[in-house]
């Protein structure tokens, strides 16, 4: 195995950079742990802030990004194929950095061998501990298979294996707030399968970006087939997460209880509902849309846009769908009026604070940083063939 040529002190740079960012993270974790909560926006109604935003999106894009090697390996389309390492690559690093700040957004780090010892497995949080180290192994070995000469004729199966976990794990990501079925906007079956569709498209996006970074990295120049057919499955993906967004909220709105909530996200949230139609909805899906099919697409820097924009707008959705999820009250006594020094009843206040924030930017810079070490090391960077056999004149 041989590593990709990058330029050395360019990559001292950006992994000082990363490693600075990485560092200023964690210690923003310690202060929140040492200070407490007083120190966070959070508080008893919401007491998952932003650090979740990131942990989810990065959990959920480490799961989508590996659609790629998916594609490749399982149903042997050779551009997708090549690119199949760095999927897995960038799969490790999201899924690393997503736990980060998971593990020290909920508190108490150092307890996670009680998590990791003591299961009930009656509770989806249990499960989910078999599917994140689960998801570590099985893309460990499909790696090993593709850089490893001789364990290649093992790809196929352990490609299979990824792409079979990988859907466990979005649907117990998703089943973490369907399950939920106290608050209005979560506690929807739907949930599983909108995780797993938004997934494609956030996977993709970071998939785009990194590649592309990676080639600028090596002066080198994305084949223009490769670019239009991924540019294409791109917008397959971001129109899907559209309409499966909205048939959640028509399927809230079908229920009479929901109503409120709804109205409340998608008319009269404020701040929520200005991210949920300016940020996720036009920012990273109408605009994205235009720019994908646009007769010039083929133009990299429409692509490159248009993935910032459907990672963006990823977020915007996060934030809405968990903050504002939290922030509804809960009908604790149906039919009743309540009203306490609590809050109850009344929608929760939450402002994000800078620790909060750069916690979260922890995690996207131990992501980066993972990601250059390896493509530094080893053999990541896409080989494409001569010519592609699946490639058809309209493509």
């Amino acid at each position: 195995m041989t590593a990709v040529a990058t330029n050395p002190s360019r990559f001292w740079l950006l992994a000082a950079a990363s490693g600075l960012l990485l560092a200023i993270g964690l210690a923003s974790a310690h202060h929140m742990e040492t200070a407490g909560h007083i120190v966070t926006g959070m508080n008893n109604h919401v007491v998952w802030g932003l650090p979740h935003v990131f942990a989810i999106f990065l959990i959920v894009s480490a799961s989508g990004v590996l659609n790629i090697a998916s594609i490749g390996s399982v149903f042997g389309k050779a551009p997708y194929k090549a690119r199949a390492p760095l999927s897995g690559l960038l799969s490790i690093a999201m899924l690393a950095g997503g736990l980060m700040v998971l593990m020290l957004d909920l508190g108490r780090p150092e307890r996670v061998i009680v998590a990791a010892t003591h299961y009930n497995f009656t509770s989806v949080f249990a499960w989910n501990v078999f599917l994140y180290s689960g998801m570590f192994a099985i893309v460990a070995i499909y790696l090993w298979t593709l850089l490893e000469k001789r364990m290649n004729p093992w790809s196929k199966a352990a490609g299979l294996a990824a792409f079979v976990w990988r859907l466990l794990l979005t649907t117990g990501t998703g089943a973490i707030f369907a399950f939920l079925v106290a608050r209005e906007g979560y506690g929807s079956a739907l949930l599983p399968v909108l995780f797993i569709v938004l997934s494609f498209g956030w996977g993709m996006a970071v998939f785009l970006l990194a590649q592309a970074a990676v080639y600028r990295w090596n002066a080198r120049q994305l084949p223009e087939a490769v670019h239009r057919r991924m540019s294409r499955l791109l917008g397959v993906f971001v129109a899907a997460s559209l309409y499966l967004v909205a048939v959640h909220h028509l399927t809230n709105l079908y229920f009479a209880r929901n109503v409120a909530f709804e109205r409340f996200i998608l008319l009269d949230g404020g701040v929520y509902t200005g991210l949920f139609w300016l940020g996720f909805v036009l920012a990273g899906g109408l605009l994205p849309l235009v720019l994908l099919y646009r007769r010039d697409m083929a133009k990299p820097r429409h692509t490159l846009l248009a993935s910032l924009l459907v990672v963006a707008g990823g977020f915007c959705l996060l934030y809405v769908f968990i903050i504002g999820g939290q922030a509804w009250p809960l009908d604790l006594f149906p039919g009743a009026t309540i009203s306490s020094s609590f809050l109850d009843g009344k929608i929760a206040p939450y402002a994000p604070s800078l620790p909060e924030l750069l916690l979260g930017l922890g995690g996207l810079a131990a992501a980066f940083l993972i990601t250059i070490i390896g493509v530094r090391v080893l053999e990541f960077m896409p080989h494409d063939p001569a010519r592609d056999p699946d490639a058809d004149p309209a493509a």
